[in-house]
């Protein structure tokens, strides 16, 4: 019987250490099976969906010069690498809205006036020739922990001014932009060749304490300035004391340089602002030691949006079309598509 008894309770012990074996690796996975079977498989957490541009930019498809290459895509995909290259994903989301809308009709305008690359492109990433463009890649490398958010914020700004652009006389205009002015945006006139009616001088509110390098100062000396100077321009004479070389400033409303006398040869303050690389044509000179030393104030050509203007705008409880209609004279924000 005792036999029997222990017979008994061996082969009860061994269905219960059977049972275990089964049983306890679905014990240890219970708490995962979510994520072991799901079909999202074991990591959950969701990637950004890709840029998707709104229905009228996705109309538009682009050739895009991009270093020697040359890409496809839309203007609303394109716009995004503009924005995220121009102007700091920090401003304010009607700052933002602003440059895409300033982006949006520029590109509209070198569409529609031929640009700058015949029929290889319509435009391209070259800041000097067209527009900066940065792609999401080494854009979200420069803006760290705060990716995200940032282009999250381009994106809205693009999308959210879909297809809409700056008009004179119904047509895209030549929205032109700049950094930060001083006090007073310029008119087309004073840095180029031609006015512009809806590129003219307006009051622009930066706060320029708060602006990084909005006041600069270069100097040079004697043979620095003479070199650089006469490159460009051999017939100057920059001879005798460096006190007498620059003369005869003219200086418009927004305090820049409109034209100045330098060595007999009177040039545009654009012009020696682009000589010399200096921030702004808003800039007065001294004699420091034997060196010319200027002193800048703001930076850009000075015409068209202040984007550090139009943040303060936008701060201060502006939108988007109230600050396009503030920095360009007599125009309308509209939907647009090119014909």
């Amino acid at each position: 019987m005792r036999r029997k008894n222990t017979i008994r309770q061996s082969v009860a012990v061994s269905a219960l250490l059977l049972a275990a074996l089964f049983l306890l690796p679905l014990a240890v996975m219970g708490p995962f099976q979510t994520e072991l079977f799901s079909k999202d498989g074991a990591d959950t957490s969701t990637e950004r969906e890709p840029f998707v541009s709104g229905e009228l930019d996705a109309q538009t498809v682009l050739k895009v010069l991009n270093g020697d290459q040359v890409e496809e895509m839309d203007l609303g995909t394109y716009l995004v690498g503009v924005v995220r290259a121009e102007m700091p994903a920090s401003f304010e989301m009607e700052a933002l809205k602003a440059q895409a809308v300033a982006a949006r009709t520029y590109t509209l305008y070198k569409i529609q006036s031929g640009g700058n690359h015949g029929d290889t492109a319509d435009i391209c990433t070259d800041s000097t020739c067209c527009q900066a463009y940065i792609s999401e890649e080494n854009a979200r490398n420069n803006w760290g922990e705060n990716a995200d958010a940032y282009e999250q914020k381009i994106e809205e700004a693009v999308s959210g001014t879909d297809g809409q652009a700056i008009l004179y006389d119904g047509q895209p205009i030549l929205a032109v932009f700049h950094s930060s002015s001083a006090g007073l945006t310029r008119r087309a006139g004073e840095v180029w060749q031609s006015d512009l009616p809806y590129l003219q001088a307006v009051e622009s509110p930066e706060a320029g304490d708060s602006i990084p390098n909005y006041y600069s100062r270069v100097e040079f000396t004697a043979e620095e300035f003479r070199e650089a100077f006469t490159t460009a321009y051999p017939e100057a004479d920059l001879s005798g004391d460096i006190s007498g070389w620059l003369r005869d400033a003219v200086v418009d409303d927004a305090g820049s340089v409109s034209t100045v006398t330098v060595g007999g040869v009177t040039v545009k303050g654009s012009q020696l602002r682009s000589i010399l690389g200096l921030r702004s044509a808003c800039f007065e000179w001294e004699v420091q030691d034997g060196k010319l030393v200027f002193f800048v104030t703001g930076f850009g050509h000075g015409v068209g949006l202040s984007q550090y203007g139009a943040n303060q705008m936008a701060a201060d409880g502006a939108d988007y079309v109230e600050i396009l209609t503030h920095y360009y004279t007599g125009v309308s924000v509209e939907s647009y598509l090119p014909g």
